[in-house]
């Protein structure tokens, strides 16, 4: 599966929980999609050197949401899990 269709479907199954997808967010889900992130700092930091504004905040937020939606688990450290996005589709 590629980069995109994976992001396609996060950012579908955020849509279905409510979820605004944002420029930030867009980012946020490229970072934990390309880096094998083990916290919100590694990915705030990550989201500072490609020279975007976004607060801690909005990370920790992402990240929440994308926990909720059960698309990852802190046992994965901030890795997507595929396998639920294909059994919820």
């Amino acid at each position: 599966m590629s980069k995109e269709s994976k992001k396609s479907l996060i950012i579908e199954e955020l849509r279905k929980n409510g979820c605004r997808i944002t420029n930030q967010r867009q980012i946020l889900i490229d970072i934990i999609l390309e880096d094998e992130c083990s916290s919100c700092k590694e990915i705030y930091y990550q989201a500072g050197r490609m020279g975007s504004a976004i607060g801690m905040a909005t990370v920790y937020r992402m990240v929440k949401m994308l926990e909720e939606a059960g698309l990852i688990h802190r046992k994965n450290m901030y890795r997507i899990d595929y396998e639920s996005l294909s059994a919820g589709a």
